[in-house]
Order: structure tokens, then sequence, then C-alpha cells
């Protein structure tokens, strides 16, 4: 029996408007049918702070802070908390809510999709596994005492001897998932704690000092040099198994570039939409 064909797009460093531009077209064209679903691997050009649809900018980001680093500053369509894109490799997996054994529920098309990540970092030959909250960590999920992703793994995201390795954001619109996120090659835990709010200097400390113990890096994890190339090929055979799908190079047209252009200068490079909150 032949396999599903999923289309496979490499689109290495963009800018991080075009980037959540993209995401957000690929959503729409599988939404009308004009395209299967989509596996994307893409880089940020400049390294970039994104934030999470919910979050509040001027609560809880730094921005004199992003400036002085010279950050991109972007909001996703997906929620989750802050994340600097900087030394890592960002997925995007577009597909339809009814995509055959795909489950109803968030949490668990989380598993599904992530399957591809837990193969990937066992194809780099890291022994990953799934993150399953304690009961109290759940509880802490809800009321998270800083806006960093990494500083506690949610429900099926992908931990290492105990730490994130990978965050992932999702999103559902127009029947349609669309799920990014992170797989971290390399983390400066200052930078990234040095880009938020906290009530306190206490707590920020507490943060910046609990976050090696909350998550990871792939250079942390291995004496070999990964590169982001071995990542994409690692991760992309990941998911092909996991998922028993076959990928499929795919090419965007001028007028589909056309399309994305018109996305990112109407919401994503628009700071009524990176600052709305």
């Amino acid at each position: 029996m032949d396999k599903l064909k999923w289309n496979y797009i490499q689109s290495g460093k963009c800018s991080p408007s075009f980037n959540m531009a993209l995401d957000e077209a690929l959503l729409d064209w599988h939404s009308k049918g004009e395209i299967g679903p989509v596996l994307r691997f893409y880089e940020w050009d400049p390294a970039t702070l994104s934030i999470g649809y919910f979050q509040s900018v001027s609560k809880e980001i730094d921005t004199e802070a992003v400036r002085q680093h010279g950050l991109g500053f972007v909001r996703r369509p997906t929620g989750g908390r802050g994340v600097l894109h900087e030394h890592e490799l960002t997925y995007s997996v577009i597909v339809s809510e009814d995509y055959p054994d795909m489950p109803e529920t968030v949490t668990e098309a989380y598993r599904v999709i992530s399957g591809g990540l837990l193969e990937g970092f066992r194809n780099l030959g890291l022994e990953a596994s799934f993150a399953v909250p304690s009961e109290q960590v759940s509880e802490q999920l809800k009321r998270p005492k800083s806006g960093v992703c990494f500083d506690t793994s949610s429900w099926y995201e992908l931990v290492v001897e105990g730490k994130k390795v990978a965050g992932s954001a999702q999103t559902r619109q127009k029947g349609v998932i669309l799920q990014h996120g992170a797989i971290l090659l390399s983390l400066d835990e200052d930078k990234l704690v040095s880009l938020f709010k906290f009530d306190t200097e206490e707590i920020r400390e507490q943060v910046r000092k609990g976050l090696p113990q909350k998550a990871v890096a792939i250079d942390r994890l291995t004496d070999r040099n990964i590169t982001v190339t071995e990542c994409s090929l690692a991760f992309s055979r990941g998911f092909e198994k996991a998922l028993d799908i076959e990928l499929v190079p795919y090419d965007l047209s001028a007028e589909q570039l056309k399309i994305v252009k018109e996305i990112e200068n109407r919401k994503y490079a628009n700071d009524e939409w990176t600052y709305r909150k």
C-alpha cells in the first residue's frame, strides 16, 4: 500500500514576519484543498523572540532588551510562551483535523505529531521521551511564573533526562491543525531570561538558575557537532517513520509568495498585531 504523501518545504533563514505569514498561508491553502499536508523546516534571520498569541507585551516582555540584543520580535498565531529562536531548527506541521487517525483532542494530537520529533532525536542518537507532567506541574502550567517557554514542559513535549529539548505550540483554524516548534541546537539561558519582565529580580534569578535543570539543548547532550542540515535529515526521516508518510519536496510559486508577502505586510510585520496585548 502506498504511503500518504506530504509536502516538504525547506525554507532556510527567513525574517520572523515571513516565517509566521508562510505558516498561516500554508494553513489557509490546506483548508481550501489547494495543497496537501505540509512538513516545513525553517530558521530565523535575525535571531528572534517570538511570543504566543495570548501573551501581553507590556506585562511580560522587556522590549528594550530585545532591541539591545538586535533581535527580531514577532507574535505567533499559536499559543504558548516566549521562545528565543537563535541556535535551532524550527518545524511546522500543517494537517487537517480529520486526517486519518488524527485524535480530536489537542493533547493527543500533540502526541501523534510529536512522534516525528521523538524519532528525530533517536536518529541523532539521543534517547528522548514524551513529557507527562505530574498533577502538580499540570497546575503550574495553568499559572506559569514566567513567560519563558522552556521554563516548564507541557504534555507530550520532548525531554531528555527529564529536561525539555523541544518546545511546541498549536492552533486549530478552518479545520486545520498548525503545530510548530523549536528544536534547540544551543541555548543561551542568560540572554533568554533577560528578555522577560519579572515581578522581582529574585524571581528572575530563580528562573535563570532553574533553566539548566528544566531545558537542555542538543549541544549539551553530545560531543558531536550536529548541524542544522543533519538535524533536518534526522527529523524529516523521523516524521516519515512516525506518521508513516512520504515527504515530497515542494516549491512555492511566485503567486504563492506574493500572497505570503501580503499576509506578512498586513499582519506579522504590523505593530498593531505584534503589540495587540
